[in-house]
């Protein structure tokens, strides 16, 4: 599922871990990208995001490092893991615990290796330990592990599900927008500035449906903003 300062291959570390996904939630439906508005109040407030503490994490290895600069961009990603139907809050929780220990045992990582998690319900949580404050100041970043060459300068977001060929469902992607409105805000990140990991490696990330809709997400986070 991604990269600690250039390591393995996210996919076939994902395959060999489990082979299938697992999880997510928020209740909201299986429907796919419809005719979304951009939520406005997520600029002014920011998205619920549950922190490493409240979705269980275990405590990093060591500390992660901070990056006194503002982040350039947004890196989408996808775990390339099954599309799961359970929509809970519960469900989400576990696959963020199932992320970290795949990091932390199987790749060696210090910590889960993105910065924020999107469950296919639409719930978001924190990925690395302290990315959730350094977002709400809005003058650093926690080095992440999410793509080589991007780690210290790109806010990581794992969405989970695959989409080679399928589009996300309404909730996540809704908690999608929301997420990179209130990001673009704190970080004075351009919403042009909001790519997929394919654009800075050799990777199928975020899956060519999710890769496709990212003009629109881009397009929808501008009008919020605005």
């Amino acid at each position: 599922m991604i990269h600690e300062h250039g390591q393995l291959n996210r996919r076939a570390l994902l395959r060999g871990a489990l082979g299938t996904g697992v999880l997510l939630g928020s209740g909201l439906g299986v429907a796919t990208v419809g005719a979304v508005t951009a939520p406005t109040a997520a600029a002014a407030t920011g998205p619920t995001i549950a922190s490493c503490a409240t979705w269980g994490a275990r405590q990093p290895t060591r500390n992660p490092t901070a990056v006194y600069s503002r982040p350039a961009r947004i890196l989408i990603h996808h775990t390339a893991t099954d599309n799961v139907e359970d929509y809970s809050l519960a469900h989400a929780y576990e696959h963020a615990r199932w992320i970290q220990d795949l990091h932390m045992d199987t790749n060696g990582w210090l910590d889960s290796g993105q910065h924020f998690t999107n469950s296919r319900g639409g719930y978001l949580m924190e990925g690395r330990h302290q990315s959730l404050a350094a977002l709400r100041s809005g003058d650093h970043l926690i080095e992440g592990a999410h793509c080589p060459g991007q780690n210290r300068t790109a806010i990581g977001i794992e969405n989970e599900g695959n989409y080679m060929e399928v589009e996300p469902p309404q909730a996540l992607w809704d908690s999608l927008v929301a997420f990179c409105v209130y990001t673009c805000q704190q970080y004075d990140i351009p919403p042009t500035e909001i790519d997929g990991h394919r654009d800075y490696y050799d990777t199928l990330c975020p899956g060519d449906r999710l890769y496709a809709l990212l003009p629109r997400l881009r397009e929808e986070v501008a009008a919020a903003l605005n």
